[in-house]
């Protein structure tokens, strides 16, 4: 579950960013990168564990179902957090800038 939470967050990611390149700033790529670097670890775990459980490897009980199910959405959630403080931090649209030194009065 934790590497299909991670692969359709990359495909989904991917596919925003595709279609708005050309006008977005919102710095897509970096998220397609979190997502995508995410599913390529999932990837090599399901490769190890399959390795040593072999055929029970197919038949997970509904609990660890559950549990890697929590676990591969707080990897998407945290992928979301790391992108959110890196478009902060950039501010390509000037946003956070103008806040900060808007003048009152």
């Amino acid at each position: 579950m934790t590497l299909l939470t991670t692969v359709y967050a990359a495909i989904i990611s991917t596919i925003l960013w595709y279609k708005y390149a050309q006008v977005s700033q919102m710095k897509l790529g970096v998220l397609c990168w979190i997502y995508w670097g995410a599913s390529l670890m999932w990837l090599v775990d399901a490769v190890f564990e399959y390795g040593k459980l072999r055929e029970k490897y197919f038949t997970p009980s509904p609990s660890e179902m559950l549990n890697d199910l929590f676990l591969g959405l707080s990897v998407v959630a945290l992928g979301l957090i790391i992108w959110l403080v890196i478009l902060l931090v950039k501010d390509p649209k000037g946003v956070v800038k103008s806040a900060l030194y808007k003048k009152k009065g």
